[in-house]
């Protein structure tokens, strides 16, 4: 068995942001991630974040990736890469599998939860075929692996996720044939829309995929409106040639090793669903544990990197390695970014959700 401080699971922006806070405080950090390259859904962000100079804005993910990668090798915080981590044991012992062909056992002092998120799927006749694919595992194609997914594309979702993947797919030479979204107004943000309808896509909102045709691929979509109460109404059919389907209905947190673990739950659709309860130390209630990024609720890269700061910041203090006073005056300035973060007309949701969430954490977190 192998013994640390701080075990973090998911080398995402979370899981970077509170290694790298927690190590340059002195602790000792076990990063652990199931892909080959750290780093998380960074490297698939090629545009500029925007908001405050002090959230990274004009800086492309893939570069804020690149910075964290630097920090975290230069502060030699171990990483074990393509390694699974299948469980949690008696709140502090993680059973890790680590390149499918042999498992250790890690005890933490504490751990990190930074599990990422699991994108959501919409099923219709033929959404088995070879051609459809959530967003994100088209954004992989294109943005890391330079691999073009399809010739003509059609995305189901215009949150920003969907307009997003669709601009880069047209970057990428793809042709985006239309652009849906079930619900009656379109759910990105502007700037992001924007760049997508100049380039003339299609928008269509009250409209869902009705079904895939194709023989040993996608071949066409048949689209269909939609009601007030989201039904299909007949005779609004239409059938578009499409090689390729790109699903964008919004993700999941990744919370099984939360439950796991034995932590406590609340359920907050606007977040994404069920998710560990947590203070503003980011700790759960398994006071060893705490969570960063979107598996206290979906948001942002730069949210999750807050949070990632946050819980780096506390898990160090209870280490020993921060005093009391220090880390309450950096998790302050941590809130004060993070509820500038969740202002304005898309943030104040996540930003009511959240408080409702630390409420919760007041109550059952002594």
């Amino acid at each position: 068995m192998i013994e640390v401080e701080l075990a973090i699971v998911g080398a995402g922006p979370a899981g970077l942001s509170a290694a790298i806070e927690a190590r340059r405080a002195g602790a000792e950090v076990l990063l652990i991630d199931e892909n080959s390259r750290p780093g998380g859904q960074l490297f698939k962000q090629i545009h500029k974040f925007f908001g405050s100079r002090a959230h990274k804005a004009g800086t492309r993910g893939m570069n804020i990736g690149t910075e964290l990668l630097r920090e975290s090798k230069e502060l030699g915080i171990k990483t074990w890469l393509k390694g699974e981590v299948c469980g949690i044991e008696d709140g502090h012992k993680l059973w890790v599998v680590i390149d499918r062909n042999r498992s250790e056992f890690v005890k933490a002092k504490k751990i990190i939860l930074a599990t990422g998120a699991t994108e959501n799927a919409v099923s219709f006749p033929g959404w088995d075929l070879p051609g459809v694919m959530g967003a994100g595992a088209a954004q992989t194609m294109i943005n890391v692996h330079r691999v073009l997914p399809g010739r003509k594309v059609i995305m189901l979702g215009s949150g920003n996720v969907g307009v997003i993947v669709a601009y880069q797919l047209l970057q990428a030479g793809a042709e985006v044939v239309a652009i849906l979204e079930a619900a009656p107004k379109l759910g990105g943000y502007g700037v992001h829309t924007a760049k997508v309808a100049r380039a003339g896509v299609p928008l269509y909102v009250s409209h869902t995929i009705k079904r895939a045709f194709g023989t040993d691929r996608v071949e066409a979509v048949e689209i269909v409106e939609l009601d007030e109460q989201f039904k299909q109404i007949t005779g609004t059919e239409r059938t578009l040639e499409v090689d390729t389907i790109c699903i964008a209905t919004g993700l999941t947190p990744l919370t099984e090793l939360a439950w796991l673990a034995g932590c406590k739950f609340n359920y907050i659709p606007a977040l994404g669903g069920h998710l560990p309860i947590h203070d503003h130390k980011m700790r759960s209630t398994q006071p060893d544990i705490f969570i960063a990024g979107d598996i206290s609720g979906i948001e942002e890269a730069s949210t999750a990197m807050e949070e990632g700061r946050l819980a780096g910041i506390n898990a160090a203090c209870e280490l020993g390695y921060i005093t009391q006073e220090e880390a309450e005056n950096r998790s302050r300035e941590i809130w004060d970014s993070l509820n500038s973060l969740r202002s304005g007309y898309f943030g104040q949701k996540r930003r009511d959700s959240k408080d409702l969430m630390l409420q919760k954490g007041k109550e059952v977190i002594k």
